[in-house]
């Protein structure tokens, strides 16, 4: 079994997370990335931990970014940032590049690295990072607060991260399914574009939830969304943006791109009043950004996306997975 705990079995773990706090805002839950402090004074802040455990070639980059990213979408500005590094033995060329590629993110984001912990773990096939972010905000935004008539928009495209790890971790296996090495290239420089912090920004005004979709791809984003919020997502998948990198190497290695890795990207529900001024605020920064479905009522006990019709109540297995397994 690889990938995220299903919801009940996660359930049975959260129940036995330890004391609780007063001055927790927002706690561990299905769909919630990022927890809430109460600072006092109308400060909160965000919390949020994330590992990387399989994509090799950016991995410090990743985790760097993915973390702060649950932050972001939470309305927050990440600051501070803790680092956990588990190494194959002895692996020192590995530990250069992963911190090397660790300073350059956080010095990108303009965030500090605080502390952590590195080891050397025999076991390992591959190093394991966990990372912890930090931020503060006066303008808290959960995970579960979207609103029936909502509309939902996506930043960026599908499988942002997914084409980058295609592109990498994957490249010898995509050149012998026919993908041309200039776009293997340009997918490669998806990486760059992992940060959400620059659409957060300017959606946290408007929006009455983000969420940034990452293990299994859009449809996992918008399944906990829906479920967080009690709402059902209403979505499109004709609307949904997929770049013509994503869509050639995600066809030749037989996946699909809204069910890979998703960091990138920014799911953010939106009242249809303030819309056309989002996206002109998003446009204005040169990110795009596309309308791709509504919030209704929830038409169960809880919270769905309908995806084309279809009530998917189930987040799916990432595809990258059994990539991996192959790899092995």
């Amino acid at each position: 079994m690889i990938g995220k705990l299903d919801p009940d079995t996660l359930d049975r773990v959260l129940e036995r997370t330890g004391a609780t706090s007063a001055d927790l805002l927002t706690g561990a839950a299905y769909g919630e990335d990022a927890a809430a402090i109460d600072l006092g004074d109308g400060e909160t802040l965000v919390v949020s931990s994330d590992p990387i455990s399989l994509a090799a070639d950016r991995a410090g980059t990743l985790g760097v970014y993915v973390a702060c990213n649950d932050v972001a979408a939470s309305g927050a500005d990440p600051e501070f940032l803790t680092n956990v590094i588990f190494l194959p033995d002895g692996d020192d060329e590995t530990l250069a590049t992963l911190t090397a590629q660790l300073d350059a993110a956080a010095d990108d984001l303009g965030v500090t690295i605080v502390g952590g912990h590195t080891e050397y773990v025999p076991a390992l096939e591959r190093p394991l990072l966990s990372l912890t972010a930090f931020g503060r905000t006066d303008h808290y935004i959960p995970t579960g607060g979207a609103q029936p008539g909502d509309k939902i928009l996506l930043t960026k495209g599908a499988a942002i991260e997914g084409t980058g790890i295609l592109a990498t971790d994957f490249a010898a296996e995509a050149r012998e399914a026919g993908v041309e090495q200039a776009t293997l290239d340009r997918a490669a420089d998806f990486f760059d574009e992992i940060s959400i912090h620059p659409e957060a920004t300017r959606l946290r005004a408007a929006a009455t939830a983000m969420h940034d979709p990452t293990e299994g791809g859009v449809v996992t984003g918008c399944v906990e969304l829906a479920a967080a919020s009690g709402v059902d997502l209403v979505v499109d998948s004709e609307s949904i943006p997929i770049r013509p990198e994503t869509a050639a190497i995600c066809e030749a290695m037989g996946v699909d791109p809204l069910r890979i890795f998703g960091s990138g990207a920014l799911l953010a529900t939106v009242p249809p009043a303030v819309v056309a001024d989002a996206l002109d605020s998003l446009a204005e920064a040169g990110i795009a950004a596309a309308v791709i479905g509504e919030i209704q009522e929830s038409s169960g006990d809880s919270g769905t996306l309908v995806l084309d019709g279809e009530r998917i109540t189930t987040a799916p297995t990432d595809q990258l997975y059994p990539l991996w397994e192959d790899d092995a």
